[in-house]
C-alpha cells in the first residue's frame, strides 16, 4: 500500500496535516521546513537586484550555487516567517534598503537616507566592505557585483519596457481587471505557425483590439504560446510554454529597432511628445522635463546641447517634408492634437523617441 509522505531527507510532514494538497501546503509552510521561505525571498531578491543570493533560483540542491550572502538569506527567510509570510512588507524593506539605495554608478558611491534599512540588510552592504567608492581594482575582482558594493543595474523586463513607454506618454490605461486584450502585433503571424485548415479559425487569425484596449498594461496582453508578442519577445519574454525562474538578459540592435519603429512605442513618442509640448518654458526646459520623466534624473549640459542638436535637426527635416510629417504622425490609433503644426509634432515627437530608446530610459540604474 502506497500512502502520501514527504521526502526522508527533510523533515517530516506535522502529525495533523491531512494527506491532501492542504497538508503539502501546511507541510512546506512550517517554519522547520528549510526551503520554501529561501527560495520566495531570493526570487523576490532577484527581482529588484537581477540576480538572486542563490544565482541559481530553480536549484537551491548540491547542483546549484552556493549564496553569496548565506546569512542574509536565512535571516530575510526568518523575518519572512516571523511576519507572516508578507510579500509586500519584504518588498518594502528591501527597496528602502541601503543595499539596495546604492548608486549603480561605478565611478561613485551614494548611499541613500532610508528609514526602511534594517540590521539585516544593511549588514549585507558591510560585508562585502562596501563603505566607500567602487574601485577599478575592486570591480575587476567583482565585475558581477556580487558583494553588493553597489546598486544593481540591469535592463528592465519586456513588459516594464511597454508599460513604461505607455505610461510615460500618457496613453495607459491603467483601469485594474477585466479580460485579455490583442495590442498591435504585426502580420498576421498567428496564421503563419497555424496548421491552417485542421485548427479552429479562432486559433488561426489574430484580430487586433481597438480603443482603449491597445493601452492597457501588460499584464492584460493575450498571449498565444506558439506565437508570443513579438515585440515583448525580442526583449527576452519567455513565451510560457514551460515555467521560466530566470530570464538570460540580451542586446541586440532588433531592440533599439522595436523601440524606434514599433506602432507601440512610436504613438507613444507622439503622445509623449505632446505632454512634453504642454509645459510650460523654452526648448531647453522642456527637453529637461522629458529627459527627467524618463530616467528620473536632471541632465548634464552635454546632454541637452545633443537633445537640442536634434531638436534642431528634425525641425528642418519635417519643415522641408510636411507630407512625411503626417504620414508619420499617423502612427496609431489615438487621435493627435492637431492644433500642433505636423512638423513641430513630429520633430519632437522624434526627440522623445531617441530619450525613450536610450539605455537609461530602459535600464534599471
Amino acid at each position: 500500500v502506497v500512502t502520501p509522505n514527504t521526502p526522508a531527507i527533510l523533515p517530516p510532514a506535522p502529525k495533523d496535516a491531512p494527506a491532501n494538497r492542504l497538508g503539502l501546503a501546511e507541510w512546506m509552510t512550517m517554519r522547520e521546513h528549510p526551503l520554501t521561505a529561501r527560495v520566495e525571498v531570493n526570487r523576490l531578491w532577484q527581482i529588484f537586484f537581477g540576480i538572486g543570493l542563490v544565482a541559481t533560483p530553480a536549484d537551491f540542491g548540491a547542483q546549484g550555487q552556493f549564496p553569496s550572502h548565506p546569512d542574509l538569506l536565512d535571516w530575510l527567510a526568518v523575518d519572512f516567517m516571523d511576519h507572516n509570510w508578507d510579500v509586500k512588507r519584504m518588498i518594502k524593506m528591501i527597496v528602502t534598503s541601503a543595499t539596495y539605495c546604492q548608486s549603480s554608478d561605478t565611478g561613485s558611491r551614494q548611499l541613500a537616507p532610508t528609514q526602511g534599512a534594517t540590521a539585516g540588510l544593511s549588514s549585507s552592504a558591510e560585508v562585502s566592505g562596501a563603505t566607500g567608492s567602487a574601485s577599478a581594482d575592486f570591480l575587476t575582482r567583482d565585475p558581477q557585483n556580487r558583494l553588493l558594493a553597489r546598486g544593481p543595474r540591469f535592463r528592465l523586463p519586456a513588459e516594464f519596457i511597454r508599460d513604461e513607454s505607455l505610461k510615460v506618454s500618457g496613453l495607459m490605461v491603467d483601469r485594474l481587471g477585466g479580460p485579455s486584450v490583442n495590442p498591435y502585433t504585426p502580420g498576421n503571424l498567428w496564421r503563419e505557425i497555424s496548421h491552417y485548415g485542421s485548427t479552429p479559425a479562432t486559433s488561426q487569425t489574430f484580430e487586433q483590439d481597438h480603443g482603449e484596449k491597445l493601452y492597457r498594461r501588460s499584464l492584460y496582453t493575450y498571449w498565444k504560446r506558439t506565437v508570443p508578442p513579438p515585440n515583448m519577445v525580442v526583449f527576452d519574454a519567455p513565451s510560457r510554454e514551460i515555467c521560466t525562474m530566470f530570464r538570460a538578459p540580451t542586446t541586440t540592435p532588433l531592440q533599439a529597432l522595436v523601440l524606434l519603429n514599433d506602432p507601440q512605442f512610436v504613438e507613444a513618442a507622439r503622445a509623449f511628445a505632446e505632454r512634453t509640448l504642454q509645459q510650460p518654458g523654452d526648448d531647453n526646459s522642456r527637453l529637461r522635463w522629458a529627459f527627467e520623466e524618463c530616467t528620473s534624473r536632471k541632465p548634464t549640459s552635454e546632454e541637452i546641447a545633443i537633445l537640442d542638436k536634434s531638436l534642431t535637426r528634425e525641425r528642418t527635416r519635417y519643415k522641408n517634408d510636411e507630407s512625411g510629417a503626417e504620414k508619420y504622425l499617423a502612427t496609431g490609433e489615438s487621435l493627435r492634437d492637431t492644433s500642433i503644426p505636423a512638423p513641430e509634432h513630429a520633430a519632437w515627437s522624434q526627440v522623445t523617441a531617441l530619450i525613450l530608446n536610450l539605455s537609461e530610459t530602459v535600464t534599471r540604474n
